[in-house]
């Protein structure tokens, strides 16, 4: 919530030269003291260095090894790590003789001092070397930890090749798609400054450009659906827009975090949307998986929060955003702006640990919108209008998230809810659900940055409605698999497809199949 290791200090430190100095510092450290050199079970006791730094270990306690008792595994010691044991010892004799009021060296200590500092002269000189000059990367990173306002510069640049097929004709309330099934190359740019003034804080700018036309796959001259969406698309006609105004600072001891952002909100802006796949770059291909839909209520455009740290395994984390706030007479009674807008929402979400492995959240969301749409470009169009009355309507919504690591590299995770829109000057009720399951292995075939998904779940769907309302008559599923592929720290190649049967949970639409070839540079 401090950020401690965030980007500014990392740029300020270099950290690749302080990250090697701790590489050697952690090499030469004692760990945990023990009470006798014998602990360290990778020494041959049968040496005479050994033998000597034992006895004065176990009359002066001044030696460590790490918590398990060794130096590393079930190897020997080396001549480097035995130096760094008698060079903690010296120190620790140095000390204690300075600040005993009796003779508490003997002159045979000193005689086994003096042929253990002959013999080791050249390692206990690197050691003394390299210790000086973590000494002094140290001090370096100490000042320049925070020295007035700090500004980073980093970017990211995703191509996307893509091709559909199947899917012709597909009808929704919109009419009957085209069944355009062209391949398409899309490019987003995003480009972004982070400031600090305090340390604690941060100020995000992002300008942003990308080139897909009529929602492309999703438009009717298309497939016609909104469970289509890639989850990199958007638009700017190829001209460079501001996708983020973000401010963050932390308070009271560092454990609440308050937002605001102005531009390109949403709830997950604050709510930890707790997918392992909430990337549009690097995560999932899809609109729909990447995260659970509830967060894209409303399509936000600004809005304020914050996250609260109350316990180290409980979150609570609180979020209200609007749409077209910045209009004063926009609103429901014609006031318009932050408290009458026409489209608003107020999300809360419990996060907790209850094991080292699991992560959970709670989420309760409440909304206003003047048309009854919920907005998430996620599922059927019948839902995502809450069946297309387009009158005033109160939103509220219930959700749930999981992430269990079952293995190292094994993640299992979840997310599902439900949706109730009640319109306000009728008794129409609108009633829909979604949910996702997915499987993650990380670093497969021992390629560490690399990730093989496999997802399954139900996009957005109209369960139950009455006075007007039309359920959703059948049921679309979506599955979806990619393989994240680590060309190098900055480029990664994702190629992946998906399929959505029943498009619009309609089964007289023909199934959809989409394949992608993203690949995305990050600086």
């Amino acid at each position: 919530l401090t950020y401690p290791k965030s980007v500014f200090t990392k740029v300020q430190a270099k950290p690749l030269e302080l990250a090697q100095a701790l590489d050697e510092y952690d090499d030469l450290s004692v760990l945990e003291q023990v009470n006798s050199v014998s602990q360290l079970s990778d020494i041959q006791p049968t040496d005479w260095a050994f033998q000597a730094l034992q006895s004065l270990v176990e009359r002066y306690g001044c030696i460590a090894g790490y918590p398990d008792g060794t130096y590393r595994g079930n190897r020997a010691m080396n001549r480097l790590e035995f130096a760094a044991g008698l060079n903690a010892c010296l120190d620790r004799m140095t000390e204690l003789i300075e600040i005993s009021t009796t003779d508490l060296a003997t002159r045979e200590d000193m005689a086994k001092v003096q042929r253990l500092v002959e013999e080791f002269a050249p390692e206990l000189a690197a050691l003394r070397g390299r210790m000086d000059a973590l000494e002094a990367r140290t001090a370096e990173l100490e000042f320049n930890r925070f020295n007035g306002t700090t500004t980073i510069f980093g970017g990211e640049v995703i191509f996307g090749l893509a091709n559909g097929f199947g899917g012709e004709d597909v009808e929704n309330a919109r009419g009957r798609g085209g069944g355009d099934e062209n391949t398409i190359f899309n490019y987003l740019v995003r480009l972004q400054t982070a400031t600090t003034f305090t340390g604690k804080d941060r100020l995000r700018v992002e300008l942003g450009s990308a080139n897909f036309r009529d929602l492309s796959f999703a438009g009717q001259q298309s497939f016609n659906t909104d469970m289509a969406i890639l989850s990199y698309q958007t638009d700017t006609d190829d001209d460079f827009q501001i996708f983020k105004l973000e401010y963050r600072f932390p308070a009271f001891g560092d454990r609440v975090v308050f937002t605001f952002r102005p531009v390109n909100f949403s709830l997950n802006s604050i709510l930890t949307a707790n997918s392992p796949y909430f990337d549009a770059g690097r995560g999932s291909i899809s609109r729909f998986t990447d995260s659970s839909p509830l967060f894209k209520i409303g399509r936000l455009d600004s809005g304020l929060g914050f996250d609260w740290l109350i316990t180290d395994k409980v979150r609570l984390q609180v979020a209200y955003g609007t749409r077209d706030s910045e209009n004063p007479g926009n609103g429901p009674t014609g006031q318009g702006g932050i408290t009458d807008a026409g489209h608003s929402a107020t999300g809360v979400q419990f996060l907790t640990v209850p094991f080292d492995n699991v992560l959970t959240g709670v989420t309760y969301i409440n909304a206003y919108s003047e048309d009854g749409f919920l907005d998430t470009f996620t599922g059927s169009l019948n839902a995502d209008t809450s069946g297309g009355l387009s009158r005033p309507a109160n939103i509220n919504a219930v959700g749930g998230t999981v992430q269990w690591r079952v293995w190292q590299k094994i993640t299992l995770a979840a997310w599902g809810g439900w949706v109730f829109t009640n319109y306000i000057n009728s008794d129409a009720h609108a009633t829909s659900n979604t949910y996702l399951f997915s499987v993650g292995m990380s670093d497969p075939f021992g390629r560490e940055g690399d990730l093989f998904a496999v997802l399954f779940g139900k996009p957005l769907k109209l369960v139950d409605g009455d006075n007007g309302i039309q359920e959703d008559e059948d049921t679309s599923y979506h599955i979806e698999t990619f393989y994240r592929y680590k060309l190098s720290d900055n480029i990664t190649i994702t190629p992946g497809f998906f399929v959505v049967t029943n498009p619009e949970h309609n089964e007289d639409n023909e199934t959809i199949v989409i394949g992608v070839l993203r690949t995305t540079f990050r600086f």
